[in-house]
């Protein structure tokens, strides 16, 4: 015969245990997501927020106005600077890709740099082109344009 001491300890050890398995995800159903994770060579380069890289120029005349796109096919229209075009804040880790080929949110690793993900497009990022973006045009210039073996976790 159990001891009513041992008794509790057994209960409490099992209500830990059906605690653990409600906290971790069990009985919610949720399932992880499949990846293919598959290493492309790309041409890499950086960008900013700043007016070379993203296209802009401020519109000028008696007030001071907001920026615009300076060219393609928005031209002269309202430019919010450092939001992406799936319109999120660009930061570390915001890669501009050809959304064709690689939609929105797709994972890279990128040596030398780091995890990002597809957030933003760009007029020249077609193909196996992609533009990392870096919080300032001196860190963008420093990194340049490599020739890189990307790994790609493409979703099933």
């Amino acid at each position: 015969m159990l001891s009513m001491s041992m008794q509790k300890g057994r209960y409490l050890c099992l209500a830990i245990v059906v605690v653990c398995f409600l906290v971790h995800g069990c009985g919610k159903g949720q399932y992880k997501t499949k990846e293919n994770r598959i290493v492309r060579k790309m041409l890499v380069t950086g960008y900013d927020a700043g007016k070379k890289s993203t296209g802009w120029k401020r519109k000028w005349s008696l007030f001071f106005l907001p920026p615009v796109y300076a060219y393609g096919p928005n031209e002269g229209k309202r430019k919010e600077v450092g939001i992406t075009s799936d319109g999120t804040k660009a930061k570390k880790g915001t890669i501009a890709a050809d959304i064709t080929r690689y939609p929105y949110g797709t994972k890279m690793y990128v040596p030398g740099y780091g995890w990002g993900e597809v957030h933003d497009i760009g007029s020249a990022i077609k193909g196996e082109h992609i533009d990392l973006f870096f919080p300032s045009e001196k860190d963008a210039k420093a990194w340049g344009k490599k020739n890189l073996d990307v790994i790609i976790l493409l979703r099933e």
